[in-house]
């Protein structure tokens, strides 16, 4: 029973990789490459497993693109500092523990990549208003049929499978991929 669990997860795993758009993840490494070009920052933000791999991936920008070059990501999670999300959480509420961070740094053309695997996290779509209300530039990174974040983003990155695990499993590979086409590309 454990092997065939396995395998035929790995399958789902694999069935969900293939259903990913490559036109869409094109765009969005071509964003991420555009920013560090330009030097605009790039926002990360999720909750969860989500934000677990947000984290992750901020460190991967900033530690294992950027080391060893004189230019460097400018890479921020959002949901890194827990005393600022408590403080938002508790003073003001939940829904603006990513919005109220950004109203500080955000500026037009930056980048914000917002990961949610039901694409229905409050905090999340209303950081992303925000975002498209000041002219900076959006992804989703989302599970499921997308929920409503998908269709506020610029670039919805569709992990389409029906299972949060195989969702979250899908992201951290496209990000991964990211990583290392970005160091290839940069290193050229």
């Amino acid at each position: 029973m454990i092997r065939e669990y396995l395998l035929d997860y790995c399958a789902g795993l694999s069935k969900a990789l293939d259903g990913v758009s490559p036109e869409r993840f094109e765009e969005f490494v071509h964003l991420l490459e555009s920013a560090y070009q330009e030097g605009r920052q790039v926002f990360f933000m999720g909750n969860g497993g989500s934000g677990s791999t947000a984290s992750h991936f901020t460190g991967d920008l900033i530690k294992g693109v950027s080391y060893g070059r004189q230019k460097r990501f400018l890479a921020i999670c959002l949901n890194d500092s827990l005393p600022t999300l408590t403080a938002y959480a508790n003073d003001v509420s939940y829904e603006d523990v990513f919005v109220e961070q950004l109203r500080n740094f955000l500026r037009s053309g930056d980048v914000v990549v917002a990961i949610s695997g039901s694409g229905n996290s409050p905090n999340v779509l209303k950081a992303i208003d925000y975002a498209n209300s000041v002219g900076a530039q959006t992804v989703g990174l989302c599970g499921f049929s997308g929920g409503k974040l998908a269709g506020k983003v610029r670039i919805p990155l569709l992990a389409p499978v029906q299972d949060m695990q195989k969702a979250e499993d899908v992201h951290m590979i496209l990000l991964h991929v990211a990583m290392q086409i970005l160091c290839a590309r940069l290193q050229g």
